[in-house]
């Protein structure tokens, strides 16, 4: 049964809250270790991880043996590999760096089945694990994968109304880092900034009043907390790296405590 990942964008748009396990290490058992704590789905960081195309695959597989969907965070631009991760099994693409309806409408062409766009078939894996004959997948492969795009400068903000209105996208993606970096002229970076929460505000308004998923980065659980309580259906909570690293600092300051 595959309804884990066909039936996904049903359950982001029920509720409640969607929580992400961000994966930027290639090691599959660190991705394995922390879903098993309940995570609902898998974000694998292409863009600034340490993934490269066989652990992305790898990884795709070892989210789906835990019966849990994986999207993937591409590079800028990388439309192309967005289309092979999808190929792949990826059940839904996060795309950085769209600034303009110009740069949905180009993500929505490579990822989107026609009418909304012009993908390339070649579903390698993908028909098999969502559990679609060929014809399906042409039908129903457009609603099961999601294009959403990440909302992380001043330009994207901007013209945040005109994203979300392009025919295939599914939704939208904070990226509060960069988001703080633009909305200071580069003073800070902070995705706690007040400026970015403000932004979040609105990103979270517009983008359920348009139909469309909302999500975002969290760089804690104490902030995934907060924007549950904006409306936001999809969040990721630390880092792989991040909790390594908290979880090592904890234990060692308790072995050094006496």
């Amino acid at each position: 049964m595959s309804d884990h990942l066909t039936g996904f964008r049903a359950r982001l748009e029920a509720g409640p809250t969607v929580f992400a396990a961000w994966c930027g290490m290639r090691e599959p058992a660190v991705l394995e270790t922390i879903l098993r704590e309940g995570f609902d789905c898998a974000i694998l960081d292409w863009q600034h991880g340490y993934h490269d195309q066989t652990s992305i695959e790898t990884a795709i597989l070892t989210a789906q043996a835990q019966r849990k969907p994986a999207l993937v965070r591409i590079g800028v631009g990388d439309f192309a590999g967005a289309a092979r991760f999808l190929d792949w099994g990826a059940i839904g693409i996060i795309a950085p760096m769209i600034n303009s309806a110009a740069d949905a409408r180009m993500m929505v062409d490579f990822l989107k089945y026609p009418p909304h766009g012009g993908r390339s078939w070649g579903p390698t894996r993908a028909t098999a694990m969502l559990g679609f004959t060929n014809p399906e997948q042409v039908k129903r492969g457009n609603d099961v994968t999601l294009a959403i795009a990440m909302i992380e400068t001043r330009a994207a903000l901007a013209a945040l109304d005109d994203i979300l209105a392009v025919p295939g996208i599914d939704g939208v993606f904070v990226g509060p880092a960069d988001l703080s970096i633009t909305l200071t002229g580069g003073a800070t970076v902070d995705p706690l900034h007040a400026e970015v929460t403000a932004a979040l505000k609105v990103v979270a308004q517009k983008g359920r009043a348009a139909g469309k998923i909302v999500s975002a980065f969290c760089p804690d659980g104490a902030r995934a907390n907060e924007l549950t309580t904006m409306g936001y259906q999809l969040l990721s909570v630390g880092t792989d790296g991040f909790m390594l690293r908290s979880a090592a600092r904890a234990e060692l300051a308790k072995a050094k405590s006496g």
